[in-house]
């Protein structure tokens, strides 16, 4: 079964427009319902934490789950680059442009990295800052500048590897950038932050659940033992809050665990007529070479099975994974065919991909697993 996105009315693009109706901002619409109108805000988000794990796991994260439970949809797919992209840019991926995790940029031999800003596969090095813009990639004005220009002081506290990276530059831009060291000092930025001003707005990253989640996989001892550290982070930042202010949690995607690998690496019907492999391995951009998508989408079917759903660019433009709007210069970022995952195979490369085959955990598809995350409000 698959999730569709919602677009407009519940998915992650809409949860800051609607903090910034609450707050005041001109021409923004609370399209959640949240009625928030607390003058301090933060938004932590917390990588990988899906709405079913949590819901599944209420002992190990008591005060989350003392929480009035609501859910999310992730945009497509359910990765962090398109997810903070549509969380930051306030609008879906058909419109910011990061349409997944490796993603063709014409004019260039190699696929975008998104998250890393850099070139995927072997080739010169490339100073990609400097050739592809992020702010001329994602010009449209981010939510934090849309709530700096209305006098909100928006504070960003994450790993210091994020700040001016190239993603944060794109669709996280507009805000103080203060770097955490760890997850004490996560919360005394937080705490900070919302102290700054009258009006505050302060997002918050915690990645370590993910990173726990790909290595070791999402239902393991380890996934778990960190489930209830991100739980007492979150209770930790609801203590010290204001009293005027409030603390939304939500995730980027969830996660599940494979439990069969296609190799596409070893697997040469797959390569046949397949210029570029984007995506990952739950939700794969196949690009093809001219006029062999028709035909590449047949041999896809068959060597896959019915656990993968393999689509034209066209079709799911259709379905409105993307958003109801596709932006001319952004469906060519799509590949010529989408494979989705159903089931809980993917689809890997061990020799471009390695340390990514290897993962136990993985996202990307439109599973409920995958899809649905948390949305959790806490006012003191």
């Amino acid at each position: 079964m698959f999730v569709a996105p919602r677009y407009g009315t519940g998915s992650l693009a809409d949860l800051f427009p609607s903090l910034l109706a609450g707050l005041g901002v001109p021409g923004e619409v609370d399209r959640l319902g949240l009625g928030c109108t607390a003058d301090r805000i933060c938004v932590l988000l917390v990588d990988g934490l899906g709405a079913e794990a949590l819901a599944a796991n209420t002992e190990v994260a008591p005060f989350l789950s003392s929480l009035m439970p609501a859910e999310l949809t992730a945009g497509f797919p359910s990765t962090t680059a398109t997810s903070l992209s549509s969380l930051g840019v306030g609008v879906p991926p058909g419109e910011h442009g990061i349409v997944g995790y490796l993603i063709n940029v014409p004019g260039y031999d190699r696929l975008l990295n998104a998250l890393r800003w850099s070139l995927h596969g072997e080739g010169p090095k490339t100073d990609l800052l400097r050739e592809l813009v992020p702010e001329q990639f994602q010009p449209t004005a981010t939510v934090f500048e849309r709530a700096a220009a209305d006098g909100i002081v928006v504070t960003q506290v994450a790993p210091n590897y994020q700040a001016g990276s190239g993603l944060t530059r794109a669709v996280l831009r507009g805000c103080e950038f203060r770097p955490n060291v760890s997850t004490g000092d996560l919360v005394a930025g937080v705490a900070e932050a919302l102290r700054a001003d009258d009006r505050s707005l302060v997002y918050a990253y915690h990645g370590d659940l993910d990173t726990t989640g790909h290595l070791r996989g999402p239902a393991s001892d380890a996934w778990l033992l960190e489930l209830a550290h991100v739980d007492r982070l979150a209770a930790t930042i609801a203590e010290h809050l204001p009293p005027d202010g409030a603390l939304i949690v939500t995730a980027d995607h969830g996660m599940v665990e494979l439990d069969a690998r296609i190799d596409f690496d070893t697997t040469p019907t797959l390569q046949n007529a397949v210029a570029r492999l984007g995506g990952e391995p739950r939700a794969r951009h196949v690009y093809t070479t001219e006029g062999a998508a028709t035909d590449v989408a047949s041999t896809w079917r068959e060597v896959l099975g019915p656990d993968f759903h393999v689509l034209p660019r066209a079709e799911v433009i259709t379905r409105g994974w993307f958003g109801p709007t596709v932006c001319p210069h952004i469906a060519d970022r799509i590949g010529d065919l989408v494979v989705v995952a159903a089931g809980s195979r993917g689809v890997i490369r061990t020799g471009a991909e390695p340390l990514q085959s290897m993962l136990i955990g993985h996202h990307g598809s439109l599973t409920p697993a995958e899809m649905n995350v948390p949305l959790r409000v806490h006012r003191p």
